[in-house]
């Protein structure tokens, strides 16, 4: 049996070795050779909820002889984001309080970024003293904090002779988080005063967001 490859021409006279491993089969139209065709995934695309790396796979020219692929990998790791508000003023002091609709689904186990963009806002009168919101990120799923989360968003000291007054602040909290599956997590914010009613108690979660960095 003849054949050429690059230019130059081969014969086959042995036989096919008969061993169950062996792929090459002699018919009576020639040898069979197995012929194995890489397949990548489009830029963004999955095989499954468990990949976080797209693969790049490109194919040899039409005839080339001897078939080169190139195969190459590119991080896209799996993200989300959500953002809400809450209203503190009908909840104890002290007491941790959900923001609604800012909540998001780690989607399978690994590490991830998780960060929390926050403001709050709060009101007092005559006789308040050191008012305090707090935030934190919360995991549903295991009923913990993420730890390194907690925030102070306002923290301030008044005089009990003042009148009414109003404050407004920003904090960030963000930190590295692993998870063994799926995980629901969600931003949460808290508040308390030393002496005196405060009111129009607000938490927003402008932008919670997680995106994982390695499995």
């Amino acid at each position: 049996m003849a054949g050429s490859c690059c230019g130059r021409a081969y014969r086959i006279d042995a036989p096919v070795d008969p061993a169950p491993c062996n792929a090459l089969t002699r018919t009576t139209g020639g040898l069979l050779v197995p012929h194995t065709v890489l397949q990548g995934i489009a830029p963004g695309g999955a095989v499954s909820a468990e990949r976080s790396v797209d693969v790049d796979v490109t194919p040899p020219a039409a005839g080339a002889c001897p078939e080169t692929w190139q195969v190459g990998a590119r991080l896209t790791p799996v993200s989300g984001q959500a953002s809400g508000a809450v209203a503190l003023d009908a909840a104890a002091a002290n007491t941790w309080v959900p923001v609604t609709g800012a909540e998001v689904v780690l989607p399978e186990a690994g590490v991830y970024e998780v960060v929390a963009d926050v403001q709050g806002s709060i009101g007092w009168g005559v006789g308040v003293t050191n008012a305090i919101i707090d935030a934190r990120i919360f995991d549903v799923t295991a009923s913990v904090p993420v730890p390194m989360t907690t925030r102070r968003v306002i923290l301030f000291t008044d005089s009990a002779a003042e009148g009414t007054n109003g404050i407004q602040a920003n904090a960030s909290a963000g930190a590295l988080y692993q998870v063994a599956g799926p995980a629901t997590i969600r931003v949460e914010g808290s508040w308390r005063t030393d002496s005196g009613t405060t009111s129009q108690k607000v938490v927003w979660a402008h932008n919670l967001r997680f995106r994982k960095v390695s499995d």
